[in-house]
């Protein structure tokens, strides 16, 4: 062909490799990001699993646990904390649930030890830090926690666990530890668990879909290094969107999620729109692909 027709050509494919160079760095790139393949389903009630699960090791043989307004003990919800989260309990067996109040300036983990007894930790709120408290997730050596605020953020919160980390007590405020900066932001993040020492995975409710071209994305963040005193980065990936069928039509919402490293499955909660709350809501199964 002509020199001036290679000339374009190669122009051409040079702009077409830029523009998969930045499309790659915008949403991670896809050899690095799990592929999450979905193998099955259970009925979620609206009741008393409609905000989030967790897998427990401790005692062994220990059925899941979730949460949802039912869940919710009337000593616990007469003082204000009326919204509990997505739980998670350490490999060592300390269980912590996140509560919020709809006013103020503290949130609140409500913890269950090994040995069954149950404390309140109470964080007042550092400056410019949301009141919301959707999520908690720890970090598999049990030491710090990882928590969310709503809305559209860039960062994850990160405290000592309460309970497991011995600098933690229901007397003291708990301390924000550090953050994770994140490297593209998210929208209403529901839950969050660790895969690994250094990966999570997250359920966001995204309704938009403007951040990652569809709503209600499974989340992917890749740490720079284990959580703890200082800060860390996260690069974000979206891998899919959640499951959203129903026999109704309307808006679902994306709740808590759970990876359980004893079996490899992750499991997400997905509330269906309307009546249909009561009748077909899912907490959906996957295996890494």
């Amino acid at each position: 062909m002509p020199a001036s027709t290679r000339q374009r050509c190669r122009a051409g494919l040079t702009a077409l490799v830029a523009l998969a160079a930045a499309l790659a760095l915008s949403t991670g790139p896809a050899s690095a990001a799990d592929t999450w393949t979905e193998t099955g389903s259970d009925r979620a009630d609206p009741l008393t699993e409609s905000q989030g699960l967790t897998s427990v090791e401790v005692p062994a043989n220990s059925a899941n646990r979730y949460t949802g307004i039912g869940t919710i003990p009337i000593g616990v919800s007469s003082r204000g904390w009326n919204h509990v989260g997505d739980p998670d309990e350490s490999y060592d067996g300390y269980y912590v649930e996140p509560y919020q109040a709809d006013s103020g300036t503290a949130k609140m983990y409500r913890v269950q030890a090994p040995d069954g007894t149950w404390s309140e930790y109470v964080h007042t709120l550092a400056s410019g830090e949301a009141l919301n408290n959707s999520w908690s997730a720890i970090t598999p050596d049990s030491q710090y926690m990882l928590s969310g605020e709503y809305g559209t953020m860039t960062r994850f919160l990160v405290f000592p666990t309460p309970g497991a980390n011995k600098s933690t007590s229901p007397s003291a405020n708990l301390p924000l530890a550090s953050v994770v900066n994140l490297d593209h932001a998210v929208r209403d993040v529901q839950g969050c668990d660790f895969s690994s020492a250094t990966t999570l995975l997250c359920s966001s409710d995204d309704p938009d879909g403007s951040l990652f071209g569809y709503t209600k994305p499974l989340l992917q963040i890749d740490l720079s290094a284990q959580p703890g005193s200082s800060n860390v980065t996260g690069h974000v990936t979206a891998l899919r969107q959640l499951p959203l069928r129903s026999s109704c039509s309307g808006t679902f919402e994306a709740e808590g999620i759970d990876y359980d490293r004893r079996t490899g499955t992750l499991r997400v909660i997905v509330m269906s729109p309307g009546f249909c709350i009561l009748t077909d809501s899912k907490t959906y199964k996957f295996t890494r692909g």
